[in-house]
């Protein structure tokens, strides 16, 4: 892996260089708002009605992993308000989802962690609990939405994003040496390895349960082409959120999981010059990419080349360094009229005119995991997750 890596170094350098640049702009720029997306250059800001919107903690995240790797106190700031940005989605307990983990671990933990503040240690603990509580025990699986769309009851849905927000599971147990919390994150972990991820490395976006046993009622598409296909997001989803449960658990299904979801998303990237199309079974006509797929799914290989063999330890890191370089070159503004990062991400498969709105924009997680994987590349050893 180091010698890939090694002969990388000078993108790998240069590529920081750019984004810390920009990033330090936009920390000031954007410090009091929670972005997901820009208009016309500008960040948008999550704030009042949206605060509990569930990509909310990945600009604070992203501000807590470029200040680790620089130390430069406008990163802290920046993060540290974030956070406080956060707050008033704590009080709407009845809007909280299983994606607490992406909004206050990667803020609030991170926090903790790097500096052992202990209020943000209480507020991911009680995130935690709140994720904890979600687990639905006759079902086996842990519920990803509270009854919010119209009449239609989504009781026994998960979702493979879930294998991401587990992670803050497994630091609940480890922070206060108690397994309960693990166990649920470990019983979410096998249950997608039963229902969500196919034989062939494929993933299922939404499962609906039973609710009073265990066993599958349905399969959605979700943000995907249809319930059969492969959405792109879905699966780095999968490939790093396994990798992540054999980080905390050492347990080989996992990272044998791992490396089946990387295959099938290398195998599939490939074809078209690894740029992610938001859907790997959809139509070849039109071409929809989702950069943010690119993005998290290199950053769940460099994590897989850890703990493999040499040789797919080289195979699985030329595949994220081949992502990465690309979405560089094709997908990333480094200029100072756009605040985003990484543009061209897509948040589902467009069926319509209204899902359209959500096609090729820059989204904040895209920035996130692009910043995440150069810290990884950069030998930088804080694990956020």
């Amino acid at each position: 892996m180091n010698n890939v890596i090694e002969q990388n170094r000078e993108w790998i350098e240069s590529t920081w260089e750019k984004v810390d640049k920009k990033l330090s702009r936009t920390a000031v720029k954007s410090r009091e708002k929670l972005p997901y997306t820009t208009v016309n250059g500008v960040h948008d800001d999550k704030q009042g009605d949206q605060v509990g919107w569930w990509t909310n903690g990945f600009w604070g995240g992203m501000m807590w992993l470029m200040y680790e790797a620089t130390g430069n106190e406008e990163y802290r700031k920046t993060a540290e308000r974030s956070e406080e940005l956060l707050d008033p989605a704590l009080k709407r307990v009845k809007e909280l989802h299983h994606d607490v983990g992406f909004m206050w671990h990667l803020t609030s933990g991170a926090n903790y962690r790097l500096t052992g503040n202990k209020d943000s240690l209480t507020r991911d603990f009680f995130a935690a609990t709140s994720l904890f509580s979600r687990y639905n025990i006759d079902g086996d699986y842990i519920r990803a939405w509270n009854n919010s769309w119209g009449d239609s009851s989504n009781a026994g849905f998960s979702i493979i994003d879930c294998l991401m927000n587990i992670s803050l599971l497994y630091w609940a147990s480890d922070e206060i040496g108690d397994d309960r919390f693990r166990k649920i994150a470990i019983r979410q972990m096998n249950m997608a390895l039963r229902d969500h991820i196919r034989p062939d490395g494929s993933v299922n976006h939404i499962v609906d349960h039973e609710i009073d046993k265990v066993g599958v009622v349905r399969v959605l598409a979700g943000q995907g082409y249809s319930e059969t296909s492969c959405w792109s997001r879905g699966l780095s989803w999968a490939v790093y959120g396994s990798v992540i449960s054999y980080i905390h658990t050492g347990n080989e299904e996992y990272l044998n999981a791992a490396k089946k979801t990387a295959d099938y998303f290398i195998e599939h990237c490939k074809k078209t010059n690894y740029l992610p199309l938001v859907d790997f079974d959809a139509p070849e006509t039109p071409v929809y990419y989702d950069s943010t797929a690119g993005m998290c799914a290199a950053c769940g290989m460099l994590e897989i080349a850890k703990y493999v063999s040499e040789e797919e330890s080289i195979r699985y890191t030329e595949a994220a360094l081949n992502i990465l370089k690309a979405s560089d070159e094709h997908f990333c503004n480094y200029e100072e009229d756009e605040d985003a990062l990484v543009l061209m991400g897509t948040e589902r498969y467009p069926h319509n005119d209204a899902e359209r709105k959500g096609l090729h924009i820059p989204i904040i997680y895209g920035d996130f995991f692009f910043v995440e994987a150069l810290c990884k590349l950069k030998g930088r050893k804080f694990f956020i997750w």
